[in-house]
C-alpha cells in the first residue's frame, strides 16, 4: 500500500491516451499479487460467498446502522437486485441493522447524492455504501475519509485508490471491471475477422469508463488486429446509445461491431441497429442483468458478460458480519463473471440466472 503513486485521475474522448486509463489505482489483480496476507482474506470471503450463510457469533448492543447511496435507476437492475440480496443475507445472518437507502439517476441527481449523503455522515451512521466514479465522488469519499468514524463500503469498483495509502475505506467491492473487458474482448477476437474496424459507447465521463472502455481498447489494439473508427461518451441512458449509434452508422458503414459499457447504452444502440437493418454489426451488453439476457434470447444483443449479481450484497453482509465479530475484512472483492451469448441455450442461461439471482429472485 506504500507504493502509492501520485493521483491523477484523467478523463479523455482520445483513444490514444487509454494505456493510462486506470493510473493511481492498484489493478485488482496486481494489488492481491504484491499482498498476500489481502490475497488469503479475499479467497476467504469469495468462499464464504458461495456457501450457506452461519449466524453472527456475537451479540449486538444495539443494530448496527447502515446508509446505502446507489444510481439504481436504470434499465440495469443490478443495483436494486444487489441491495435486495444484501438485506436478505443480513437477516440469515442473524445481524440487527436498521437501513436507509436512496436511489438516483447516474451523474444527474448530483445534488440529491450530495444531500443524501451528508445526512448520512450528521447522523453518524455505522456504515456508508457508497460508489466512486466522478471526481465529485471522491473528493466527498475523502472528506468522509478524514473527518468521520463511518466505514466506507465502494460498490462497482475493485481498484484501491492508491493515493489513499493507510486511509483507505472499509472495502472496495463488485465485479472487475477490467475483467469483465477482457472477456468480452476475446469474444469479439474470435467472432469478428482481423482487421475490423469497431466503435466504443462508453458510459458517461468517469472511472466506469476508463475500466470498462478505455481497457477494451488497449486489450483490441494489443492484437493489432482490429481498428478504432470512433468512440462517444454517453449519458448512460438508453436515449443517448440510440442517438450515439446513429452517428457511429454515419459516420463509418462499415464498423463490424459496437464494444457498448453498460446496460442502458447497449439497449439503445441494439434499438438504433435494429431501425437501420443493420443486423450485421454486432452488439454487447455489460453486466448481465434480466433485460439484458431477454435482449439476447431475443437476439438483440449478441454477448454480455454476466455478473453473478447477487454475489456483492452477500459479500457485503459477509464483511459487515466480520467487522462487528472484530475479524479483519478484505479490503477488495470481486464477484464471479460469465460471458453469455445469443448461441447459449436457454437452459445454459436459465442455470446462470438460477446463480447469479439466487438471493434477488426469492
Amino acid at each position: 500500500m506504500k507504493r502509492a503513486l501520485l493521483f491523477s485521475l484523467f478523463f479523455s474522448a482520445t483513444p490514444a491516451l487509454s494505456a493510462q486509463f486506470l493510473d493511481g489505482y492498484w489493478h485488482y489483480k496486481e494489488f492481491l499479487s504484491i499482498n498476500p496476507t489481502e490475497k488469503e482474506r479475499t479467497l476467504l470471503l469469495s468462499e464464504t460467498v458461495r456457501n450457506k450463510p452461519v449466524p453472527i457469533s456475537v451479540t449486538q448492543d444495539k443494530p448496527v446502522t447502515i446508509s446505502v447511496v446507489y444510481p439504481g435507476q436504470q434499465i440495469s437492475d443490478y443495483w436494486v437486485r444487489n441491495i435486495k440480496a444484501f438485506e436478505k443475507r443480513m437477516e440469515e445472518l442473524g445481524i440487527k441493522y436498521q437501513l436507509n437507502q436512496v436511489f438516483t439517476r447516474p451523474n444527474v441527481d448530483m445534488r440529491q447524492q450530495s444531500l443524501s449523503l451528508m445526512e448520512a455522515i450528521k447522523n453518524n451512521t455505522g456504515y456508508l455504501i457508497f460508489t466512486l466514479d466522478t471526481t465529485r465522488h471522491r473528493k466527498f469519499i475523502e472528506h468522509v475519509l478524514n473527518s468521520s468514524d463511518t466505514k466506507l463500503i465502494l460498490q462497482n469498483i475493485t481498484t484501491p485508490v492508491q493515493g489513499w495509502e493507510e486511509r483507505q475505506p472499509m472495502m472496495y467491492v463488485g465485479f472487475d471491471h477490467e475483467l469483465g473487458a477482457n472477456q468480452i474482448a476475446d469474444y469479439y477476437k474470435q467472432a469478428i475477422p482481423d482487421g475490423s474496424k469497431y466503435s466504443v459507447l462508453y458510459f458517461s465521463e468517469g472511472y466506469i469508463s476508463d475500466a470498462r472502455g478505455s481497457s477494451f481498447i488497449q486489450m483490441m489494439e494489443e492484437s493489432n488486429s482490429y481498428k478504432l473508427s470512433s468512440s462517444f461518451y454517453t449519458k448512460t441512458t438508453e436515449q443517448s446509445g440510440y442517438e450515439s449509434t446513429l452517428k457511429i452508422i454515419e459516420k463509418d458503414p462499415d464498423i463490424k461491431f459496437i464494444y457498448a459499457c453498460s446496460t442502458d447504452v447497449a439497449l439503445g444502440a441494439a434499438k438504433a441497429l435494429k431501425e437501420l437493418n443493420r443486423q450485421d454489426v454486432e452488439i454487447n451488453g455489460w453486466g448481465g442483468g434480466s433485460a439484458e439476457l431477454d435482449a439476447i434470447v431475443q437476439g438483440d444483443l449478441d454477448v454480455t458478460v454476466m455478473r453473478m449479481n447477487d454475489d456483492t450484497g452477500i459479500a457485503m453482509a459477509e464483511a459487515i458480519k466480520w467487522d462487528i465479530e472484530n475479524k479483519p475484512v478484505p479490503l477488495v472483492y470481486s464477484g464471479d463473471l460469465a460471458v453469455v451469448t445469443k448461441n447459449d441455450s436457454k437452459e445454459t442461461i436459465e442455470k446462470l440466472k438460477q446463480r447469479a439471482f439466487r438471493y434477488s429472485d426469492n
